[in-house]
């Protein structure tokens, strides 16, 4: 019953709200919840599927801390970015992008004067050989005539350097051609190690008595051969081990020990080339050092333009056309993370005349994610991402803000609604005339009326901003409050009553229902228990009046319609429905309502619900539906299916009876009398509408 009370109370509730909107005390409390929009609308998501296309460190950081472009110059600049890189991935494949990782350590070692070891100069190599191929790559795009391929400009292979360190460097070491003197002094190496060997080798065959096995080994680093323990004075040389038992001892050859003299020494000179060698080529490689940083640039920028490329081909989107005219119309417009196969297509439009859209609907029928759907498809395209729509003419939007989740806060004491205004509040703080703000179940979680008050009262101070919104809600009331305010529509979700399934289609100018009583009845509620649901939010009479007419289950339906279509005037005038359903709906309306203009007479006593209160008409139905009726302390507007007739005039009062000593005031009336006999001169005959 506390649905919808008297108009009075509404009103109340209205004006209790915009003085809680407008407290300094919430608003300070609203600075203490930070509302993190990305995870709401789940842009977080599409930026972490973004994130798996780019290949660099710098490019998935750069993702990770996107947000919008202001510029309108620079936006649209991206968004070619973007079209460009998926033209190029659709024409020729995938850029050979490499993560260069670590490329800039390396470049400072080098820059510092330290020497790069040769896998270092390895990788140096490698990057090169990878610019060169995206060189190619982008050479090859310059056929398709865009401006993309022509960062290939910025980019430098640094063949010689690459050359050289091919050429001296392989499998991670400096190789025997990288120098002439390298080249002898590890020919002179194999020559002394082979002669070693063969010495070595003729000892332990002259001496095989002597000998605990068939072959020589290396002992600290040392050749030498294994000799029984009571044999070692038989063999000249140094004991440089021994085995566990110590039976077998290993010595090095005093014939053998000259020869590894001489390898100590060639080995010194080896590792002398190799470092200057080395140090050759760090040296070209800091010489080159603004380029391979530039390169290190470019490339990370080239991953990750064309990861907004690949995200692009991987959603099957389209570049959006973008304008500062506070405009956004999408065609077949889906979730980008939605499956594309079930998603239903998005169609929506908002600008111009139309600031705000009030989606109303059964629950899962899909309103959280039509207003997720225009958000996040309005931020990825000012992010410089394409969007998922046929078509779509997007504004740009100085903030984006959102009030979707049940919001409770244990750590902060807040209860879901309390969570909800403070979020609130802060939106309304924040909002300007160039904001998007989305809201889900306005005014939801207190007292239905309150709620109701807070909702419409928000819907006021969101009009007044000039910010475009689209916000959800179950409230008959708001409504109609947005078919009767300049700048809003209403818009609904479709459900299919045979099937009880929601059709997940936006219809942009009709208001939608909730179909509890519908719902409820076709899953097998017990009419008795419908007729109990229905008495307590409609009355008794209602319910009564339901039954006689043989189905609960369409008497519920007329209820429920009865509660969507009631018409109370908030500003205690007739409202402007110019902005109601589109015109092919309005003609269905008007034909339904024109057969209602005899339905009540000038007097008659009339039932108002829910409350039941008596009232006299005072002005007939008209051509919207609604009729006046004379209240004991006032006059109220109100929808024709909201009133019953209760006693006909023609049972009150007699024929040609003067109406007007019931709906007008003593001063009126005399007035009227004494201009009907004369004119008189400074009087003027106001009559109430």
């Amino acid at each position: 019953m506390a649905r919808c009370r008297a108009e009075a109370t509404m009103v109340q509730a209205v004006h209790l709200a915009i003085s809680h909107i407008h407290n300094p005390i919430l608003f300070k409390e609203s600075e203490r919840i930070t509302m993190n929009i990305e995870t709401m609308i789940e842009f977080d998501k599409v930026k972490n599927l973004w994130a798996e296309f780019a290949l660099t460190e710098s490019a998935k950081k750069k993702i990770a801390e996107m947000t919008p472009y202001m510029s309108q110059s620079e936006l649209e600049a991206r968004l070619r970015d973007t079209t460009e890189a998926r033209l190029l991935a659709e024409k020729l494949g995938n850029p050979p992008l490499v993560t260069l990782a670590g490329m800039q350590e390396i470049i400072t070692i080098a820059k510092r004067g330290d020497c790069l070891t040769a896998s270092q100069l390895e990788e140096v190599e490698k990057a090169l050989v990878a610019v060169k191929r995206l060189k190619e790559y982008l050479c090859r795009g310059k056929q398709f005539e865009i401006s993309l391929p022509y960062y290939e400009e910025n980019l430098e292979a640094l063949e010689e350097v690459r050359e050289m360190i091919l050429m001296q460097i392989r499998n991670g070491a400096v190789d025997d051609n990288a120098s002439k003197l390298l080249k002898n002094i590890r020919a002179d190496i194999e020559r002394a190690d082979n002669k070693m060997k063969e010495r070595a080798d003729s000892i332990l065959r002259a001496n095989k008595d002597c000998m605990s096995d068939s072959f020589s080994t290396y002992r600290n680093g040392h050749l030498c051969l294994p000799v029984k323990k009571e044999c070692k004075f038989r063999i000249s040389g140094s004991v440089m081990d021994k085995s566990s038992t110590g039976n077998t001892l290993f010595i090095e050859p005093t014939s053998v020990a000259k020869y590894y003299e001489e390898l100590g020494l060639l080995r010194m000179d080896e590792e002398d080339e190799v470092r200057r060698i080395l140090y050759e080529l760090t040296a070209l490689v800091a010489e080159q050092d603004v380029y391979m940083e530039q390169n290190i640039r470019m490339m990370e920028k080239l991953d990750f333009i064309f990861s907004k490329g690949k995200l692009s081909l991987e959603m099957q989107a389209v570049e959006p056309h973008i304008n500062t005219d506070r405009r956004i119309v999408m065609k077949d417009g889906r979730h980008p993370l939605m499956d594309r196969t079930v998603c239903v297509p998005l169609q929506f439009a908002i600008g111009g005349a139309v600031q705000g859209v009030v989606i109303t609907g059964p629950n899962t029928g899909g309103k959280t994610v039509a207003i997720k759907t225009v958000a996040l498809n309005a931020m990825m395209a000012q992010c410089g991402l394409h969007v998922t729509c046929r078509e779509a003419d997007i504004c740009m939007n100085t903030n984006y803000l959102c009030d979707i989740g049940d919001g409770q806060n244990l750590s902060e004491n807040l209860s879901t609604f309390s969570a909800h205004i403070v979020n609130v509040l802060s939106i309304l703080k924040q909002v300007n005339r160039d904001s998007l703000v989305i809201m889900d179940e306005l005014g939801s979680g207190t007292d239905p009326t309150e709620g109701m008050g807070i909702a419409i009262a928000i819907l006021e101070e969101l009009r007044k901003s000039g910010a475009l919104f689209l916000v959800t809600t179950h409230y008959p009331e708001v409504k109609h409050y947005a078919a009767q305010t300049k700048g809003l529509i209403n818009a609904r979700m479709t459900f299919d009553k045979e099937s009880l399934k929601p059709l997940y289609q936006l219809v942009i100018g009709e208001a939608g229902e909730s179909c509890a009583f519908y719902i409820a009845s076709r899953l097998g509620m017990p009419k008795s228990m419908l007729k109990t649901a229905v008495q307590a939010a409609y009355g008794a009479e209602t319910a009564k009046e339901m039954q006689e007419y043989g189905s609960l289950l369409d008497a519920s339906e007329m209820a429920k319609t009865n509660a969507d279509e009631m018409n109370v005037n908030f500003a205690g005038e007739k409202g402007d429905n110019r902005l109601a359903a589109p015109s092919k709906i309005k003609k269905k309306r008007q034909t339904k309502t024109q057969n209602l203009t005899e339905k009540f007479n000038l007097g008659d006593s009339v039932i108002v619900y829910p409350d039941k209160k008596i009232g006299i008409v005072c002005q007939k139905v008209n051509e919207k539906g609604v009729l006046r009726v004379q209240m004991p302390d006032k006059k109220i507007w109100i929808n024709h299916k909201r009133v019953k007739l209760h006693v006909a005039a023609s049972e009150l009062y007699p024929e040609d009876y003067d109406f007007s000593i019931i709906f007008d005031s003593v001063e009126t009336r005399k007035m009227r009398h004494q201009m009907e006999r004369k004119y008189v001169e400074g009087q003027e005959l106001i009559v109430e509408e």
